[in-house]
């Protein structure tokens, strides 16, 4: 049976850009990092809670086909205590969140912003 999800894998096109935003702008830890001669793809594992995102770069990757309701992976949503002191981060770094949402079900409050190839990312407090 499935106990947990592991990790979640993330392609960027400018490695290092993604890397920095990731690890710098959004405060995950590296884990390992590796470069993949055969694939020319450099691979970062990085540390959220218990969970890793796998970053990716590849030689030209695939532009996502429409955003936000291309089939498959919808978004990626992290859980944070506080909204605000993420958001003033976040926009202290140069990247732009949507006005705060209330989930009309669970009443909690979110909001969306990309990360820099345009992947929607939420932030969800709880």
């Amino acid at each position: 049976m499935l106990a947990a999800i592991h990790h979640v894998a993330i392609i960027g096109t400018d490695y290092a850009r993604s890397k920095r935003f990731y690890v710098e702008t959004l405060g995950l830890a590296l884990i390992r990092e590796v470069y993949r001669e055969e694939r020319r793809s450099w691979k970062a594992d990085l540390r959220i809670g218990a969970m890793q995102i796998e970053l990716f770069s590849f030689p030209d990757p695939a532009p996502r086909p429409s955003y936000p309701e291309a089939a498959g992976l919808r978004h990626l949503a992290f859980t944070v205590a506080a909204l605000e002191p993420v958001i003033a981060r976040l926009e202290a770094a140069g990247v732009a969140c949507e006005p705060i949402r209330i989930d009309p079900y669970t009443d909690q409050r979110f909001t969306f912003f990309s990360d820099p190839d345009g992947l929607p990312l939420e932030l969800y407090e709880g």
